[in-house]
């Protein structure tokens, strides 16, 4: 038998054809000298950043890393900043969940509370709501108590004696210190969480609650287990940026005032040595340790709930039959 025709040859083209053809492109980069004279700017500004840190004595290195490692400074950092900062965000994120379910309820006292609450505590600055909250004692002068509501009205009109209250506590040590801070943040921060929880429920689709609903759960359920953790992808990002701010503002709780503060002890310390600048140098350093490792797990925290979401694009689907390297 004859073999047939190899089409695998190359068809030699007509050569008038072939030299229609264009031959081969020789691309030329675009040259872009801002971007050189912007670089270059950039790097003689951060040498001479770099030397002003270095060389002027003004900083007074030793003196920030000796304020830095002092045991009142130190406890001020874990109880004061990070202690209040988690606590915070824990009231913060738990309010703001429950008054984001809430305003989406069909039922409108439900929604109009969690409106009216996200509205006052969004209006009010935090510096102003943390000394508020530290003089809400005087409202409780009786202290602060916890049973039947308006049980001496109802125990006026059955002609009886005697309180039904099962706790009382004093107001002036609820609304002072660590516990005031707690709240006054936490509070605060319930109100942006419910509008960064609000945003996220909403971009679920509807159809998923739906979905759930016809599985047989019930709405709060299906809330839980189908719509929240889809949505979790649209919270953490702001909620990080929250948790950062947060961190930030627990220097806000000389309002109250706690004294158990990372910059508070630290003004302590710059007032008795007259020393402020190298203090506010110690404190940003503090500060610029513990946000980064905030946004280190925020990143983490991102990568997790956003798999399936990338903007990478697939990889090509290899042609059938083909073999490997």
């Amino acid at each position: 038998m004859t073999s047939g025709t190899d089409d695998s040859r190359p068809v030699d083209l007509p050569a008038t054809e072939a030299a229609d053809r264009p031959g081969a492109i020789e691309a030329v980069p675009v040259r872009h000298p801002g971007r050189w004279v912007a670089i270059a700017v950039l790097a003689v500004l951060f040498a001479m950043f770099v030397h002003l840190v270095v060389t002027n004595k003004e900083f007074h290195w030793k003196f920030v890393f000796q304020a830095m490692n002092q045991s009142p400074v130190l406890e001020g950092l874990v109880k004061g900043t990070l202690l209040v900062t988690v606590l915070s965000m824990v009231v913060g994120v738990g309010g703001g969940v429950l008054l984001a379910v809430m305003r989406l309820s069909d039922n409108p006292i439900l929604s109009g509370v969690a409106w009216l609450f996200t509205w006052f505590f969004r209006s009010v600055p935090r510096y102003i709501l943390l000394f508020t909250m530290a003089t809400l004692g005087i409202l409780f002068k009786q202290g602060l108590s916890f049973g039947v509501p308006f049980d001496w009205k109802i125990i006026e009109w059955l002609g009886m004696s005697g309180d039904w209250r099962f706790l009382t506590l004093d107001a002036n040590q609820v609304f002072t210190g660590i516990v005031a801070g707690v709240l006054g943040l936490g509070l605060s921060e319930a109100a942006y969480m419910a509008e960064i929880a609000r945003a996220g429920i909403l971009s679920v689709d509807k159809g998923q609650l739906e979905a759930g609903e016809a599985l047989g759960m019930s709405r709060g359920k299906a809330m839980r287990r189908v719509v929240l953790p889809q949505a979790m992808r649209v919270i953490v990002p702001p909620t990080g940026n929250e948790t950062i701010a947060m961190l930030k503002d627990t220097s806000l709780l000389i309002a109250v005032p706690v004294t158990t503060e990372l910059f508070y002890q630290l003004q302590s310390i710059g007032s008795v040595y007259y020393k402020t600048f190298p203090i506010a140098v110690a404190a940003t350093l503090y500060y610029l340790a513990a946000t980064s490792v905030l946004m280190v797990g925020q990143y983490f925290l991102e990568r997790h709930f956003g798999k399936g979401f990338g903007t990478k694009a697939p990889r090509a689907a290899r042609p059938a039959g083909a073999g490997g390297a």
